[in-house]
């Protein structure tokens, strides 16, 4: 099964992009990285460069349909570029229109409040988030990850980089299921 790694072109934190790669490749999916632009992307290790990593697709030029699930790393800027870009925030929305598994870690779910599907919802994030996830009619809970089940939509949240096995394990979790 294909699933998509949304990232901006520059700020996604690096392990939060490679550990759920490498355990979503492990569990014998494919990892497709999609971003705003396409060329490559900038990643970070908190305010220090780290690696570049290739664009397979362009947000715009795919959608949610030729995918089954979607992973959203954190970093602080990343998911605050994104937010920004209606056509990445649409293509957000549309996991969730059909009900595909999502996995937002850190400040990843700063999208998810764009992309108004937070409503309804228990999840985590980095706590300098929590206002704003309430505000969208989310519940914040601090647990390092939280899978929340809406209708046949499953929701895989995460806090921090500290948390990324717990995240990990739970999203091939839930893809296991998905794709039984």
């Amino acid at each position: 099964m294909r699933i998509a790694f949304l990232v901006a072109p520059q700020g996604v934190e690096q392990v939060e992009l490679t550990e759920p790669w490498k355990a979503v490749s492990d569990a014998g999916h494919e990892p497709v990285l999609v971003s705003t632009k396409p060329g490559t992307i900038q990643a970070f290790d908190h305010l220090d460069k780290g690696g570049t990593f290739d664009v397979d697709e362009v947000v715009g030029e795919t959608s949610a349909g030729s995918f089954g699930g979607l992973v959203l790393p954190g970093g602080v800027a990343n998911p605050d570029f994104l937010r920004m870009d209606d056509k990445a925030v649409a293509f957000v929305r549309d996991f969730f229109d059909q009900s595909r598994p999502v996995a937002a870690i850190c400040h990843a779910p700063w999208t998810l409040v764009e992309a108004d599907v937070v409503r309804g919802r228990v999840l985590t994030s980095w706590p300098s988030l929590r206002t704003d996830i309430e505000n969208a009619g989310g519940t914040w809970v601090d647990e390092p990850v939280k899978i929340c089940d809406q209708g046949s939509n499953q929701l895989v949240t995460s806090r921090k980089p500290d948390d990324l096995k717990a995240f990990c394990d739970a999203f091939v979790h839930v893809l296991a299921g998905a794709a039984g």
